[in-house]
């Protein structure tokens, strides 16, 4: 993988995270707060599967 490409993933992401808060703040706002009254076990659940996604699009794609 050449290094530039890792930046420009890293870019995009940014520019993903940055588009609901842009959007819509008072819903980013909401869901922020429902997020927070989750318990860790919970948090971790979805990390995980946000890495296991993120690990078969990889895969799929390289």
């Amino acid at each position: 993988m050449e290094g530039n490409t890792f930046w420009q993933a890293l870019a995009l992401v940014l520019v993903i995270e940055g588009l609901l808060p842009f959007l819509s703040p008072g819903g980013w706002r909401r869901m922020f707060e429902q997020i927070l009254a989750l318990g860790d076990g919970q948090i971790r659940f979805f990390g995980l599967c946000s890495i296991v996604i993120g690990l078969v699009l990889l895969a799929v794609l390289a």
